[in-house]
């Protein structure tokens, strides 16, 4: 099928996705701003917390190690409780223990406090990105998948840009603990609303209510164990390429991306609140992606967008690296940003694929992969600032972003031939 029929077919079938599933969707979508939001916050106000606590950077920078290390870890349980119990029912629950656990952060008198508050709060936002992934790619059918995964994905790119922003103007203007206040009120908020949504669900015959009754999912009765779906998920070639890439993307996407900050505010000399407000862009380039998403995927196909992605993130990177005003950081994390995007979006996508028949677990997965390296680059981007300096650190995860870029968009067309010479 060509680019323009397959984008005609997306268009005709727009209609199958009914307003119950949209308003879900949507909800959803602010299930995932609120995730990221969680993850992204603590970036900026690292120099403040080793000034408080009076610690390291290196030992401040465990308030995003640790959470990414509880959300990798945490999507081993999630995954097959979400392909069980449902998937919506659990993104509902993990909001609001979130609440729960960005209260603790508020009131933490000492950093291995603030770690403990931020494990639990792992603990809760580990469910909403995935499970989030995982039910749109149970209602959705796979040729509006990867639209949809941009439109929806617009939450997750926000949270970003509010987490990098409100992480360092709150930490300025008020104090670190009322960026927990805000995470408080914002989990209570939206699990409010999905627990609203999923009573509306349950009063509706099941057939017309979750994705977990879709054909693709199958019962929970035929479903094997989680150990034994992990077996048969990474036992196949493809989705082992895929976890790897996510390993290194978290590690040297997100992980290196949370440094960004603090070496614009050391190196530059920047307010925290600046600093943070500089690297927030990276999330708006991000949604700027989510807006052109629809026209750039049917005309650069699945390898087009993550080697130009990976390409405009590892030159972002070495401009925010190298400058000698900050300036020039401005454009390039708008740029990166949207390169990143291209990048993750097409990842999102064939994770979603990876095993439709126990989608919640290889999404979880997924996820899993993704922030364990993210956790590992955090801690290697901030042991290795004391030896090379911030500035090569930055530029090392952008080069190696645009090297994975380049492989990937090479595996995919291999991918694809081999596809296409089976079809004939």
């Amino acid at each position: 099928m060509t680019f323009a029929a397959a984008h005609s077919a997306t268009r005709a079938s727009s209609s199958s996705i009914s307003p119950a599933t949209r308003r879900s969707i949507l909800l959803l979508s602010c299930a995932t701003f609120a995730s990221m939001v969680a993850q992204r916050i603590c970036d900026a106000m690292l120099p403040e917390l080793s000034r408080v606590f009076s610690v390291s950077l290196a030992q401040a920078a465990q308030v995003v190690s640790l959470f990414a290390i509880t959300y990798g870890i945490s999507q081993l349980f999630y995954g097959p409780l979400g392909d069980r119990l449902g998937k919506f029912r659990i993104v509902t629950f993990a909001a609001l223990g979130c609440s729960v656990g960005s209260l603790v952060a508020v009131f933490a008198g000492s950093l291995d406090m603030l770690l403990l508050a931020r494990i639990l709060m792992a603990l809760g936002a580990a469910a909403l990105i995935p499970l989030a992934m995982a039910w749109i790619g149970d209602a959705v059918p796979p040729h509006e998948l990867q639209e949809m995964l941009t439109r929806t994905g617009l939450g997750s790119t926000l949270g970003i840009v509010c987490g990098q922003l409100l992480g360092g103007l709150l930490t300025d203007a008020l104090g670190w603990r009322w960026a927990f206040v805000f995470l408080v009120l914002l989990f209570g908020t939206v699990g409010s609303l999905l627990w609203r949504d999923l009573r509306r669900q349950q009063a509706l015959p099941q057939a017309e209510t979750e994705a977990e009754a879709a054909p693709t999912t199958g019962s929970s009765a035929a479903r094997p164990h989680f150990l034994k779906q992990t077996l048969l998920i990474i036992s196949r070639p493809w989705p082992r390429t895929i976890l790897l890439l996510a390993v290194i993307e978290g590690a040297m996407g997100f992980g290196v991306l949370a440094m960004w900050a603090s070496h614009l505010h050391h190196a530059l000399g920047l307010p925290l609140s600046a600093a943070g407000a500089i690297v927030a862009l990276f999330g708006l380039g991000g949604v700027g992606y989510m807006a052109a998403g629809r026209a750039l995927i049917p005309r650069l196909g699945q390898h087009g967008l993550v080697l130009l992605g990976g390409g405009l993130l590892g030159i972002s990177a070495l401009v925010v690296a190298y400058i000698p005003h900050w300036g020039p950081a401005i454009p390039a994390s708008l740029v990166g940003g949207f390169g990143f995007f291209m990048f993750h979006n097409v990842m999102q996508a064939n994770a979603t694929q990876m095993a439709p028949e126990a989608r919640g677990t290889a999404v979880s997965l997924f996820a899993s992969f993704l922030f364990l390296g993210q956790s590992l680059g955090v801690v290697l981007a901030a042991a290795l600032i004391g030896h090379i300096g911030s500035s090569a650190v930055v530029a090392l995860g952008g080069g190696v972003m645009a090297v994975e870029g380049a492989y990937f968009g090479w595996v995919l067309r291999q991918r694809q031939r081999q596809q296409k010479s089976v079809q004939d």
